[in-house]
């Protein structure tokens, strides 16, 4: 089977560690079901895998990718929800389960010709979506919904502030806020990423670490080290800091303590999402119109630019891959 996969661990040099070609997919449990990939979206998820985190050598080959759409083996158009939960897991919330995991961390993702996966991680693709469109949601738009609405207990007419505009994540939350009814502002380092992120819906597009002209309700920071700073400042008392990634790294200069618990603010960790969350985010996207945006479709055997684009910050929206 033709996939792209980790074939070893480079901290320095992720690309080195990448390889396409045929490979044999490990085993997976015996009820999984089938489905033939038609789109796979990268994420940064991927790139952090080649660097070695969360994926030790013992795993190694693993074929990448948590995002896929595709053609179950009962020919349904489905999009795959990448949360793998402990067998004895019982909660509702799948992303509190600590034994959970991603599709490409114990298991074969999907950047591949096919993948296998428990059959209730399968939802049906909505009708008016490509099949590069829905593969962009399982992770960007599942996580961003989650940051806004479950983390962020954002309301219509609330604002929030969403770092690094141009990003998966951060082009989902300006789609999916706009149509929710929030007031959404963006920064970027590059003035036209931002002019980009308000011809898509922001309210007003900001400078990287530009003071704001009044607080917010929310930040959405998925950047981590460079914008923590700014998102802790950005916020009115009472607010609350989403952090959901860590892009530019996990270790800010100043962890602004004084400031958290005299404000006072919440700041909420988010990760992923529940199966749940992601058929509220297929609903979203069929019944209010909006799409995700697909930076450009690439096919499988060039998945070494798009994982170079990607960690190279050059796209803006997702990047897709076709077997």
């Amino acid at each position: 089977m033709l996939a792209a996969y980790a074939a070893a661990a480079d901290s320095d040099h992720p690309l080195d560690a990448l390889r396409v070609g045929e490979i044999q997919p490990p085993a997976v449990p015996a009820d999984w079901v089938e489905v033939t990939v038609r789109a796979a979206a990268l994420n940064h998820h991927d790139v952090w895998s080649l660097r070695g985190v969360g994926l030790p050598a013992d795993r190694l080959p693993m074929i990448l990718g948590c995002d896929a759409a595709g053609v179950a083996d009962d020919g349904r158009e489905v999009v795959v929800y990448p949360v793998l939960n402990d067998p004895d897991f019982a909660g509702s919330d799948e992303t509190v389960d600590p034994r959970r995991s991603l599709l490409s961390e114990r298991y074969p993702g999907t950047l591949a010709q096919t993948v296998r996966v428990p059959a209730r991680n399968l939802l049906d693709k909505p009708a008016g979506l490509s099949f590069p469109e829905a593969s962009c949601l399982p992770t960007a738009w599942l996580t961003a919904y989650r940051a806004l609405f479950t983390a962020g207990a954002l309301r219509a007419g609330d604002t929030v502030l969403v770092q690094g505009a141009g990003g998966g994540v951060a082009t989902a939350a300006v789609l999916i806020g706009r149509a929710s009814g929030l007031r959404v502002w963006v920064t970027s380092r590059d003035a036209q990423r931002a002019e980009r992120a308000v011809e898509l819906g922001a309210d007003r597009g900001f400078a990287a670490g530009e003071r704001l002209p009044e607080r917010v309700d929310a930040v959405l920071d998925s950047v981590g080290a460079a914008t923590w700073s700014h998102s802790v400042n950005a916020l009115r008392p009472g607010g609350r800091l989403v952090t959901v990634g860590t892009t530019s790294g996990a270790e800010p200069p100043s962890a602004e303590l004084t400031k958290i618990f005299f404000k006072p603010l919440h700041v909420v960790g988010s990760t992923m999402g529940t199966r749940a969350e992601l058929a509220a985010v297929l609903r979203l996207v069929e019944v209010a119109g909006v799409r995700p945006i697909v930076d450009r479709v690439l096919p499988l055997t060039e998945a070494a630019e798009g994982v170079r684009l990607l960690a190279d910050g050059e796209m803006f929206g997702k990047i897709v891959l076709e077997p």
